[in-house]
């Protein structure tokens, strides 16, 4: 659905009387030197794109990739447009699950048109802020892509925040006294982390080009704001590689715990097995009936018996537990 529309003349919105579908009417108004229109559009129909498309002038290739969503972030030059991919994520706590959306910005030098897939960075809110600061509105349409680049920044850096959450528990559960089984949730945890990696790590070419004007259609006075997106998510990159050493080290901690473990319990077995073997011979040599045996028809040669096996696991059971293996 096409959420809102708007002409921007002089950092302030232009209230227009022609419908606010009627891009051709928007378009006719948008007569001086800085104005632009921003279109934003939810989810949309086939229908309500081509619409779009059609009255804007924008490339089959890139209205096609917008329609269908699921994009790498990229950023594609046309004949005097743009068309740039943001992946949108937010976090379900609950799930350790970082789910995915997009952002498409399509970009010319009297318009900006942003389409949006799943529900992350509502931009409405964005839209009303940027409206209140008519010194950015009125860098043009650069504003408009630089807001939505900082919105997108920005729930990454809330992401790869519960996500350190997260990892410091499994950190705490993994070097924890207590046995634990770890491997499926740090296993997810990277997988989380790797969807994370495809959404951020491409998306800093086409901001560092923001930042160093080496694109048409972007105002060079709004470079300090895209060099501020950029550092962001060079922040946020590297937040997502120490995540991922941490979950590897973490893993590689808990195959470690679970080896010793395994020899704590095969020690412990091990001194189990000692203490029963003892009796157990002594009680099979005196089970056998022979005639000719020693002791076997003294007085005393069942205490004996009993008494021998009871000071043999004794002495077992204090030198297994002097050496820790009990």
């Amino acid at each position: 659905m096409i959420v809102d529309s708007a002409l921007y003349r002089k950092g302030e919105r232009v209230p227009l009387p022609a419908d606010g579908r009627d891009f051709a009417a928007m378009l006719a108004e948008a007569h001086q030197e800085h104005d632009f229109i921003w279109v934003g559009v939810t989810d949309p129909t086939e229908a309500e794109l081509n619409a779009v498309a059609k009255a804007f002038g924008l490339h089959p290739l890139a209205v096609e990739d917008a329609l269908n969503a699921h994009q790498r972030p990229k950023l594609d030059r046309y004949e005097g447009s743009l068309f740039l991919t943001l992946r949108t994520l937010w976090y379900v706590d609950a799930d350790d699950a970082v789910e995915t959306g997009e952002i498409n910005i399509f970009l010319g030098a009297k318009y900006v048109v942003t389409v949006r897939h799943g529900e992350g960075s509502e931009l409405h809110t964005r839209r009303i802020d940027l409206e209140s600061d008519a010194k950015v509105l009125g860098h043009g349409p650069s504003a408009v892509v630089y807001t939505v680049c900082d919105r997108v920044v920005d729930d990454y850096e809330l992401v790869a925040a519960s996500l350190q959450a997260d990892v410091d528990e499994v950190e705490s559960s993994v070097f924890s006294p207590e046995r634990t089984d770890d491997a499926v949730r740090i296993y997810k945890l990277k997988r989380e982390v790797a969807e994370m990696r495809r959404a951020v790590i491409p998306l800093k070419e086409p901001i560092r080009q923001f930042a160093e004007a080496q694109v048409d259609n972007i105002d060079v006075e709004a470079r300090p704001f895209f060099a501020d997106v950029y550092d962001h998510l060079a922040r946020t990159a590297e937040v997502i590689d120490g995540l991922d050493n941490l979950l590897t080290a973490a893993f590689q901690g808990h195959l470690a715990r679970i080896s010793v473990q395994q020899n704590e319990d095969m020690r412990k077995i091990s001194a189990g097995v000692a203490l029963a073997a003892v009796p157990t011979l002594i009680a099979g040599v005196y089970g056998m009936n022979f005639d000719h045996m020693p002791e076997l028809r003294w007085q005393f040669g069942y205490a004996y018996a009993i008494g021998l096996m009871g000071v043999i696991v004794w002495a077992l059971w204090l030198l297994f537990k002097k050496s820790g293996w009990l």
